[in-house]
């Protein structure tokens, strides 16, 4: 089940937990991290990086805008800069599109 399927519930997630949502490897949300500037996880005692639920929205919006969009890192970070709020709104309807069509799916499936 990935993110977009699951409600966030906690506060902090661990970088595996997050990279397990996205279906990533742990390096490339490291990676990501040091890319984005809107991706600012905590980190307790030990150095490990806990993430919020805006951490993990930013981190949706990046992996929309590069995994599925095939934007280039300078590209998405310019299409972060200039419609924060529009790729939010699309991805939302996207999410939403993707959920009916699995529906739908199973509804044909059953027939």
């Amino acid at each position: 089940m990935s993110l977009f399927e699951k409600e966030i519930t906690k506060l902090y997630y661990t970088i595996g937990e997050v990279a397990e949502m996205f279906d990533v490897n742990t390096s490339l949300i490291r990676f990501w991290e040091k890319e984005f500037s809107v991706i600012k996880p905590k980190k307790n005692k030990k150095g490990n990086r806990l993430f919020t639920t805006k951490d993990i929205e930013n981190i949706r919006k990046i992996y929309h805008l590069v995994k599925e969009e095939g934007y280039t890192l300078e590209g998405a970070k310019s299409q972060l800069k200039s419609t924060k709020a529009d790729v939010s709104d699309n991805q939302g309807i996207i999410e939403k599109l993707k959920a009916i069509k699995s529906e739908l799916n199973k509804i044909h499936d059953r027939l």
